[in-house]
């Protein structure tokens, strides 16, 4: 290691470009804590605060996934709690039972109605169409190009925060050689891969290295197929782990698991790196194996999506979480601390200023 800072040189790009001017406007605030003023309060039609019935409808994987189910069920269950109101929640186990779970939560009475994952987005839309006054968040998906106004997406670029850790798991890497693989092949799933690859050549770039990433070219990859810890994921990690990886990058929910199992029945010194929530605080299980992981902030911004709808505020208007606004980032270091060098940690940091400061490019399918 001992590595020294090296200067950034990459060219500054116009994020955002297809997103119209009044939206990148919308998202300046959307990382400010919602109002405290109780809904209902001026008299409107918005129910008062023990009648705005809040509810929850997760992907497969279940609220207890220690990854993006859970946080955006602990996001809403602080809402509901602040609100004075019990959450509402229905777990989906098949794809069959998404627009069911949607629609007995519309028939619940819920005045707003999160639901998690891109795979919920057309059930949601649909909901949404059929009930305009009842507020709808979706996690992961913009709700396309007819998106209705009583439906707010939540989006993150992963990106930005998978490209330092792609920087940081180039550096760390002895091996050469760093891996990653997903559960199905979405945007919310490859935004990750794609920032990881792109921080691993970063590092390549500025270092004069040659650190291969294995499960990802930038277009195609490894997929286990599902969100599920089982074994068909555990056969796509241990296939990459055999390819000389000492590094691995597992995305989608619940496959980090079989990530982990594959990584210790390996026998090898394979560093695992976390997805959407920081493993290290979620899954104690991991705080031997877990380098670092690539947060989405979703338990804050699901929260404020609900509290703003319970205080009349809601906004149809897609919030973004950006290194710049804290909704994405990576987790510290943990039990790593001692084992990645310092001037590293440096570069990453400085890395970090730069993509928020636009002097290093991430690009995402978000551009």
């Amino acid at each position: 290691m001992g590595r020294q800072t090296v200067p950034v040189s990459t060219t500054k790009k116009i994020l955002g470009a297809t997103l119209a001017a009044g939206v990148i406007l919308a998202l300046a605030g959307c990382g400010q804590a919602p109002t405290t003023e109780k809904p209902g309060s001026d008299g409107g039609d918005k129910p008062a605060a023990s009648d705005f019935q809040t509810c929850i409808v997760s992907d497969m994987g279940g609220f207890d996934d220690k990854s993006f189910n859970q946080l955006s069920f602990e996001g809403a269950e602080k809402a509901a709690d602040e609100i004075g109101v019990k959450l509402k929640d229905a777990q989906s186990n098949a794809e069959t039972e998404y627009a069911p779970n949607v629609t007995n939560m519309v028939d619940e009475g819920c005045n707003a109605i999160v639901t998690v994952g891109f795979a919920l987005s057309a059930a949601t839309v649909d909901a949404a169409n059929a009930n305009p006054d009842t507020d709808f968040i979706l996690i992961d998906d913009a709700g396309g190009d007819a998106k209705p106004d009583n439906l707010k997406p939540l989006l993150y670029n992963t990106a930005e925060a998978a490209f330092l850790a792609g920087y940081l798991s180039a550096g760390y890497s002895q091996t050469g050689k760093v891996g990653t693989f997903g559960g199905m092949e979405f945007p919310t799933v490859t935004i990750f891969m794609d920032g990881f690859k792109q921080g691993v050549d970063y590092f390549n770039q500025e270092n004069g290295e040659s650190v291969a990433v294995v499960g990802w070219d930038g277009k195609t990859g490894s997929f286990t197929g599902g969100f599920e810890a089982n074994q068909d994921a555990k056969t796509v990690a241990t296939n990459i782990i055999d390819q000389g990886v000492d590094v691995l990058f597992p995305v989608g929910g619940p496959i980090y698991q079989s990530g982990l199992q594959a990584i210790k029945d390996s026998g090898k010194d394979i560093a695992l790196i976390g997805a959407d929530a920081d493993l290290f605080n979620t899954d104690p299980t991991t705080a031997d194996f877990v380098l670092t992981s690539v947060m989405k902030e979703m338990d804050v911004s699901t929260y404020e999506a609900v509290m703003a709808a319970a205080n009349g505020e809601f906004s149809g208007d897609p919030y973004i979480g950006t290194l710049e606004n804290e909704g994405v980032g990576i987790a510290p270091l943990h039990n790593f601390e001692s084992k990645v060098d310092a001037d590293l940690m440096a570069q990453v940091d400085q890395i970090k200023q730069d993509i928020i400061d636009g002097k290093i490019t991430v690009k995402s399918y978000l551009d």
